[in-house]
């Protein structure tokens, strides 16, 4: 009974987004993804020496934030008020194949603490942090309705939590200012906050996490963060490898053919 709640549920919130003209479209929907990956990637063949000295500069700012405590889990640890994380294990799929079409990047930062556990801290950082400025504009990641904006002084500081269509859920933690309020509707790639380093945070940063069901996803395994897409038009999740990152490589793959 409560999985078909869940499904009417999305389905209700499907038929409440107002069709309008859609100006932003996912790349996905414009090529195919193949094609797309191998045009970034002869385009960065031609890097720069100055790019190869940013990509050690990244690696150092790395290596910084893995010393910041993970933020508290907002979905487990103390907090349940207005019932963010309304899932019972039950009532959770073990695979589901998951739309990530008509996506937006939230921010065209590169990735400073990557998903996975912090053995300093003893639990997992369940999200990707992203370099920002302060005040920068972020992005929702998929067309959805905002579930919630809230404060959280220990850990994620003003965020923002969407329920998109797909079944996703994406928090958006750090934030300097709220552009959204709870039960607005948002198309992918409207701004709903501005960036900053609220709560924990040692400087400007975006905390960004994709979540199923409660489930934490690794972001990476949706998301091609360093070519600002995502790996395939759709993501399946499973409960055995919903940690995992993935890589896509079409010229490997079409060396792999021949």
């Amino acid at each position: 009974m409560l999985k078909k709640i869940y499904t009417v549920s999305l389905l209700s919130l499907l038929l409440a987004i107002p069709v309008i003209a859609q100006t932003i479209t996912s790349p996905s929907s414009r090529s195919p993804h193949a094609a797309m990956h191998k045009e970034l990637l002869a385009k960065q063949q031609t890097h720069s020496e100055e790019q190869i000295q940013l990509v050690e500069h990244y690696t150092f700012l790395d290596l910084i934030d893995d010393d910041l405590e993970p933020e508290l889990d907002i979905y487990n640890e103390g907090w349940n008020s207005k019932s963010v994380n309304p899932f019972k294990e039950s009532d959770v799929p073990d695979t589901q194949v998951i739309d990530v079409t008509g996506h937006f990047m939230p921010c065209p930062g590169f990735i400073t603490s990557n998903y996975g556990y912090r053995r300093k801290f003893g639990r997992m950082h369940k999200g990707v942090d992203l370099k920002i400025q302060r005040n920068d504009t972020i992005y929702a990641a998929f067309d959805g309705k905002v579930r919630l904006t809230a404060y959280e002084r220990k850990g994620y500081g003003y965020y923002i939590i969407i329920r998109h269509p797909n079944g996703l859920e994406t928090v958006y933690g750090h934030l300097n200012k709220h552009l959204v309020k709870p039960d607005q509707v948002v198309r992918a790639g409207e701004p709903i906050a501005l960036g900053g380093s609220t709560g924990r945070s040692t400087g400007p940063h975006l905390h960004f996490e994709t979540r199923f069901m409660g489930y934490a996803i690794n972001p990476c395994a949706i998301f091609d963060f360093e070519n600002q897409t995502t790996h395939t038009d759709t993501y399946t999740f499973s409960k055995k490898t919903y940690t995992q990152p993935r890589s896509f490589s079409p010229v490997k793959s079409d060396v792999a053919k021949k």
